[in-house]
């Protein structure tokens, strides 16, 4: 396995296949002003830290894992990806943070190794879709009779900001909710609090997790792999739930059409103007009332004089418009009712002007980024608006969740997404004195801090937790022993707001990992400081699915199938996980979450798995465990 890339997420992905997947692993990063020393430190320390948190004892591995080669490259040509052997490698990832650098590397790579399985980041999707057929060709031209099925699985596009994004948006807006896309339908897994004494927890469609001991403790951490029993139980079966009292769960909840929540969302469109967004309420209300004055000095002419409605209406329209004749030899009653429609008239003329001012106001501002509103409240401050920033509007946008947005950067990535959507932003650095308090931080329902550097987030939390200490905090931190650190400083000087620290390449890797292993991973979503993968599997070749019902394919701890691909197997959508399109080209072909612990699993059939990352390399024969029990045979 070769994995080439310039930051946090190659290094996690060499580390992830190396220890849970235990296989031999290059990593090709660029020179840096540090001595290769320095930098292979940094990576075994990294290795070291994967190692410590699966805690996995040395006598089940068979042997000792090394960590991943470092090799540092400036250019990435053909003749340094043969050097680091990309001829005879099983599958390459190509991770940098440039999207045309990795698809200059990509298409090297496929000259070199047709057969070669390409993993590759990209964050412009549409790019990616191409880049995948164009590949595949490639691969095909170049190995006549390729195995289809070996087709399916030699080119990936993924995206890091893609798979974060969910759980970011979801900790943001509940706090505890996780979603991945399959098939065109949202998978919700939610966090449950204890149940009361007495009480039964409800199980949703099955439980995925339990959580630590300590979820619930002010002082406590968010639990790891290496906790021991005090940690977090992914995949628990039913005894390990009724044994956990007092610890809360994660459960499959509900699943929904992604299509509810496209269509519920009118602002994506960026089409058409409201009402609401020409006149200001306040303007809104005061012509309303007029008209309103308007309508009953009309009704009354028109009881008074005893003339056919519509004259009645005329002539207070005249007296509106002061063009009509004085009502000098009338009734009194006439009298009083044309002063009354003069007066309304007077009144009208500043109202009128005051709506043209605001229509070219809204006009002239449409482009540009929006204030924002005095009102405003209940809403979630998103801070960055880089890549993964910007995924996260998006879907918050998606979710019809008001937000709105700080960045230093006029220019940033995700401006201009903030101006189509008309999403209020403020351009500044909120670590200065007056950013957060522009975007509304004392009225915010939390505060999502997304920058790429770890030391703003904290200070931008930091203030916003003196200005309002309630206010929920989700950071975006890259190194785990300081994300642990921040989270139990925080919980414990304010016990009752809920803190989350995320890191997107631990969320990413993972996912990363199993594309390379040739398993199509729909997402992943963070329980406490270890995640659960979602991946699609074809049943045949697999004797722990094969042949078994899916109460005897559960194990805990390991995997679990939670979803049956009911399609017949030339019917069935190449990619379950794609964003599904609005134009009726792409329609989920059904997959069935319910499923009767007595239905036995077929060669044919394609399941959807939920599983540990240690649980997934054993389906693959790979990792410790799996190659324990071939040992032991």
């Amino acid at each position: 396995m070769i994995v080439c890339g310039d930051g946090a997420l190659a290094e996690r992905l060499a580390a992830e296949l190396a220890h849970v997947y235990q296989e031999r692993v290059t990593l090709v990063i660029p020179p840096s002003q540090r001595s290769g020393g320095e930098r292979q430190a940094r990576v075994a320390t990294l290795f070291g830290r994967v190692q410590a948190a699966v805690n996995r004892p040395p006598s089940t591995a068979g042997a000792a894992t090394d960590a991943p080669r470092v090799v540092e490259a400036a250019v990435l040509d053909e003749a340094t990806l043969a050097e680091v052997g990309v001829r005879d490698a099983a599958a390459l990832a190509v991770v940098y943070d440039d999207d045309e650098t990795n698809i200059h590397v990509a298409l090297a790579a496929r000259r070199l190794n047709p057969r070669l399985r390409l993993v590759i980041r990209l964050y412009n999707r549409k790019l990616g879709q191409h880049l995948e057929e164009l590949l595949d060709q490639a691969a095909v031209l170049a190995v006549p009779g390729l195995d289809p099925a070996v087709l399916d699985i030699s080119t990936t596009v993924l995206s890091d900001a893609d798979t974060a994004a969910p759980a970011l948006a979801a900790t943001a807006v509940a706090g505890t909710s996780k979603v991945v896309q399959a098939d065109g339908l949202l998978l919700r897994a939610v966090e449950r609090t204890p149940p009361a004494p007495g009480e039964a927890a409800r199980p949703g469609l099955c439980t995925l997790a339990l959580l630590s001991s300590t979820a619930n403790d002010p002082a406590g951490a968010e639990g790891s792999e290496a906790s021991g029993s005090a940690g977090p139980v992914l995949l628990p079966d039913d005894d390990m739930v009724a044994a956990g009292t007092g610890r809360g769960t994660v459960v499959l909840e509900t699943v929904t059409h992604t299509a509810s929540a496209y269509s519920a969302s009118p602002r994506l469109t960026g089409r058409g103007l409201p009402l609401a967004s020409l006149f200001s309420r306040r303007l809104r209300w005061s012509l309303a009332g007029l008209v309103a004055c308007v309508v009953g000095v009309a009704v009354a002419t028109w009881l008074t004089t005893g003339d056919h409605p519509l004259h009645a209406a005329y002539l207070t329209l005249l007296d509106l418009f002061a063009i009509g004749d004085p009502a000098l030899n009338e009734a009194p009653a006439r009298q009083v009712l044309q002063l009354l429609a003069g007066l309304a008239g007077l009144l009208l003329m500043p109202v009128l002007l005051a709506a043209v001012l605001e229509a070219l106001g809204t006009f002239r501002t449409v482009s540009g980024l929006r204030r924002p509103p005095r009102g405003l409240s209940g809403h979630v401050v998103l801070l960055g608006l880089g890549k993964v920033g910007t995924r996260v509007l998006a879907r918050l946008g998606e979710l019809g969740i008001p937000v709105v947005c700080v960045e230093e950067d006029p220019e940033a990535r995700g401006i201009p997404l903030a101006r189509r959507l008309r999403v209020p932003t403020v351009i500044g650095d909120a670590t200065q004195e007056g950013v957060l308090e522009a975007a509304r931080i004392d009225r915010a329902h939390s505060l999502l801090a997304l920058t790429t550097n770890d030391a703003t987030n904290l200070e931008a939390a930091l203030y916003a937790r003196s200005v309002e200490p309630g206010l929920r905090v989700a950071l975006r931190l890259y190194d785990d022993e300081f994300a642990t650190a921040v989270y139990r400083t925080l919980r414990t000087a304010h016990p009752r707001a809920l803190t989350r620290s995320r890191s997107v390449s631990t969320l990413a890797a993972p996912a990363f990992a199993g594309a390379m292993m040739g398993r199509q991973i729909l997402g992943a979503i963070p329980v406490e400081r270890r995640v659960l993968l979602f991946a699609a599997l074809n049943v045949a070749g697999h004797p722990q699915l094969e042949g078994r019902t899916i109460a005897e394919s559960f194990r805990p701890g390991a995997w679990r199938v939670v979803a049956l691909d009911t399609a017949e197997p030339d019917e069935r959508l190449p990619d379950l996980a794609a964003t599904p399109t609005h134009d009726g080209e792409h329609q989920g072909t059904g997959l069935v979450w319910d499923l009767h612990p007595g239905y036995v699993l077929r060669p044919e059939d394609r399941v959807v798995l939920a599983a540990s990352r240690h649980g997934l390399a054993e389906l693959l024969g790979r990792g410790p465990h799996s190659r324990a029990r071939s040992a032991d045979a």
